[in-house]
């Protein structure tokens, strides 16, 4: 018995690092779901976020037809990766809108010229105040708004090619 005491810290020590060995290799969901979701889009308007293109409202995406919302921001290196397949979203009839975030508009207009602009309208939000609204945890992030201005999905980190079949799934899903 004396034996077995004298292990015990040992053995609770090893117990312990194993336990947090295995939350390090079986994270739980590290992803921040919006609490937006099957909740209108905030009320909002913001100004144009590059100058030629026309800024957002809560108003312009609640058209009847489905919407992808994107957040984006030309310091975002993921959201160079997504331009081509929102881009690709769009020349399919979805009209994709945007949301500069803490950005200057001489950044954000060279960043698309440089990679790309699938944007119908893009607004500016320099302090994050509707990025927060809509419940995003950060840049890049994707939510796919109804016909009524309901957000229907949300997409967190930039938009892979795997991922467009769910993109293209939750698009007709807010269709209905």
């Amino acid at each position: 018995m004396k034996n077995f005491i004298r292990f015990l810290p040992i053995a609770l020590f090893l117990a312990l690092v194993g336990a947090l060995v295995w939350r390090l290799v079986e994270p739980g969901d590290t992803l921040i779901r919006s609490r937006q979701i099957d909740q209108p889009v905030p009320s909002f308007g913001l100004p144009a976020a590059v100058p030629g293109k026309p800024g957002l409202s809560s108003r312009d995406l609640a058209t009847g037809k489905p919407h992808l919302l994107n957040l984006f921001a030309s310091w975002c290196v993921p959201c160079i990766t997504e331009l081509p397949l929102l881009d690709q979203l769009a020349r399919e009839g979805t009209p994709v809108v945007g949301i500069g975030i803490r950005d200057r508009p001489e950044a954000a207009a060279a960043f698309l010229a440089d990679h790309g602009d699938p944007f119908a309208a893009i607004g500016a939000d320099p302090d994050s105040a509707m990025q927060m609204a809509l419940g995003s945890s950060g840049v890049p992030e994707t939510f796919v708004v109804d016909g009524r201005g309901i957000i229907r999905a949300q997409f967190i980190g930039g938009i892979t090619a795997k991922q467009l079949p769910q993109v293209r799934a939750a698009l007709a899903k807010a269709a209905k």
